[in-house]
């Protein structure tokens, strides 16, 4: 543990950025994975979930959580799927 007092607060940012980092990439795989088993099943809802997924890229790629690139490839990789329906 640090003992500059501006590093304490620098390790406590970076665990506070680091855990909502996490949960946004995991939110973000769920809803892949939702879409992805949609389009397998043929489901109807699966233009739906492709606009959440896509939208979600977006944001998590806003906040800085993914590269703009990988927001782009995972965008065009969800449009893949949803066109080989």
């Amino acid at each position: 543990m640090p003992n500059i007092k501006s590093a304490v607060k620098r390790v406590e940012l970076s665990e506070k950025q680091n855990l909502r980092n996490r949960q946004i990439i995991s939110s973000l795989k769920t809803k892949t994975k939702e879409l992805e088993a949609a389009v397998d099943a043929g489901s109807d809802n699966a233009q739906q979930l492709f606009v959440e997924a896509t939208g979600m890229v977006d944001k998590a790629s806003a906040k800085g959580v993914i590269h703009k690139n990988k927001a782009n490839r995972k965008k065009s990789q969800l449009a893949k799927m949803i066109q080989a329906k």
